[in-house]
């Protein structure tokens, strides 16, 4: 039984994790799922912007714990297929919609996506090291980048969750909304996003990741390529031409 529902509405594809009576961990064919969902994605001019939300009392509760000892070989669990690689490899804007517990890879899977929003409920954790390892879906990296060393540290060996108010004052998410309101605003926003220049949407996500790699100068000049790449497209010229006319653009992803 499919685990992840998929729709897609003007130009907004909302990926929802629906495994509730587990927490929404994710299983090896969950992540599967994931992965062909992110390929289907990125080559969907039907879709601009993605957001990524559970179902029930959880956003998710990282990986299945009991299927962990499935693999025959550490190794063997070392090159899975992981489900935040999917989501990080999209190359499209994700919105993440957190609607309750983000707990271990369900964190990775919600500090994969590109913007955070959470209902007022949801707490966060990195467990792992109460049971016996650590995080392996970019924690450390994801966390440090959000919430600075000290935090990220705290979070990490002590396994402890924190709430929606405290990750909205490290940074850790965007905005906190009630429950019915969430999913409302993250389409909101959604749609604002899908409104803008797709080509310049996923050229600025490119952007973005070199901001958190390349040193500085380097990064400018990338920058600077990147723009130059946009601009020379259809929707650069329309964006010009609709300010020039006093008008709404119209961009066509071209």
């Amino acid at each position: 039984m499919p685990h992840i529902d998929l729709s897609i509405t003007d130009y907004v594809a909302t990926l929802t994790l629906n495994r509730p009576e587990k927490l929404n961990a994710v299983t090896p064919e969950m992540t599967d799922e994931i992965r062909g969902i992110a390929q289907t994605i990125n080559t969907d001019p039907a879709v601009r912007v993605v957001i990524l939300t559970g179902t029930g009392k959880a956003f998710c509760a990282g990986s299945d714990i009991k299927e962990l000892d499935t693999y025959p070989t550490p190794w063997a669990f070392r090159d899975r297929p992981d489900y935040c690689d999917a989501v990080r490899g999209i190359r499209k804007p994700v919105i993440a919609a957190v609607n309750g517990y983000a707990f271990g890879g369900g964190l990775e899977l919600a500090m994969s996506c590109d913007i955070r929003l959470a209902a007022d409920t949801a707490s966060f954790a990195a467990p792992e090291i109460k049971l016996g390892w650590i995080g392996g879906g970019g924690m450390a990296a994801f966390l440090t980048h959000s919430i600075g060393p000290s935090n990220a540290a705290k979070m990490i060996y002590t396994g402890d969750p924190v709430d929606a108010g405290q990750a909205l004052t490290w940074g850790l998410v965007s905005s906190l909304h009630p429950m019915d309101e969430l999913l409302p605003a993250a389409r909101e926003l959604a749609d604002r996003i899908a409104q803008r220049a797709p080509i310049a949407a996923q050229t600025g996500k490119l952007n973005l990741r070199a901001a958190h790699s390349m040193p500085l100068e380097n990064c400018i000049q990338y920058e600077r390529d990147l723009q130059t790449v946009t601009f020379g497209t259809e929707d650069a010229a329309e964006g010009r031409a609709a300010f020039k006319q006093k008008r709404h653009p119209q961009f066509n992803g071209r």
